[in-house]
């Protein structure tokens, strides 16, 4: 049985609609819950010298600080990063290291010690964004060198809206956007874009095959022709990032929600928007309609 996608292509402009509005008023009004690689705080380097004393042990110590808690080198060594509040003062920040310190004792010892200030945090997000720009460019260069027309124009419309929507989904949740965040949405959108790739391709083959075949009826064609392969790639992707939640403990559980989510949107965009764009232009023989 084939699924009819694009007779419900009026209803995916009202959600792609609804989640560009929820997205842009998150940003503004919400913004995005930066970490502490963007708007500073301590990193310590510690080496637990009691045997019992594990990362578990130490995170619920500093619960009431929300650290962030991760094994370095094989050693036994622990990176331990706690935030600061905005604008915090020298002697502030100085205050909160001799609080931790206070709360682990004797149970570890230091290696490093060091209070990333705003200023290093802001350089990085400039970094970031940067990152974001300049893959955006590039992704825009190879849809436009890659395809013409409508197919161009669908990819390049997803492709604006893979982004905001991946920007709106950290500010929406309130997941800590961090470097680590910059990561998946390059992940996410660059597995959205090989999706779309692949649907085009075969779109266009079955323009070459079925002369007579109206369109919404062929892009149904492709896009049941390929949902085995994207059903295979999205749930194998998921199951990963499940393994990911469940056992890779605290540090990875942001990153496997949010890449459960950049494979469900591009895999939705893929299907509907970037495909229903086509519906509005006559590809075979590049005329809009």
């Amino acid at each position: 049985m084939q699924l009819k996608f694009m007779k419900y292509r009026k209803l995916s402009y009202w959600i792609a609609g609804a989640l560009i509005l929820l997205s842009v008023l998150s940003l503004c009004f919400r913004g995005l819950n930066y970490g502490i690689d963007f708007v500073g705080g301590i990193s310590m380097e510690v080496r637990p010298v009691v045997a019992d004393y594990a990362i578990d042990k130490m995170r619920a110590d500093l619960e009431q600080f929300n650290p962030e808690l991760q094994s370095v080198g094989n050693d036994g060594a622990i990176l331990l990063r706690v935030g600061l509040p905005r604008g915090a003062t020298d002697a502030e920040q100085n205050a909160r290291v001799t609080e931790i310190k206070d709360i682990l004792g004797d149970n570890v010892q230091y290696s490093q010690v060091q209070i990333v200030g705003p200023k290093i945090g802001g350089e990085l997000i400039r970094g970031g964004i940067l990152a974001v720009l300049f893959s955006f460019i590039l992704m825009s260069i190879y849809v436009w060198v890659r395809y013409r027309g409508g197919y161009a124009i669908g990819s390049f419309i997803s492709l604006c809206l893979d982004f905001v929507i991946m920007f709106g989904f950290f500010s929406i949740t309130g997941l800590e956007f961090n470097q680590t965040a910059i990561a998946v949405i390059l992940m996410g959108v660059g597995y959205s874009i090989n999706d779309k790739v692949v649907n085009y391709d075969r779109i266009e083959e079955n323009i070459k095959m079925y002369h007579k075949m109206p369109m919404d009826d062929l892009i149904d064609l492709s896009v049941n022709e390929m949902m085995r392969r994207t059903i295979m790639t999205g749930v194998s992707t998921i199951l990963a990032m499940v393994a990911l939640y469940l056992f890779g403990g605290p540090a990875l559980r942001d990153f496997a929600i949010a890449m459960t989510f950049a494979v469900v949107m591009g895999t939705f965009t893929s299907i509907y928007i970037s495909n229903v764009i086509l519906y509005h232009f006559n590809l075979r023989d590049g005329d809009k309609k």
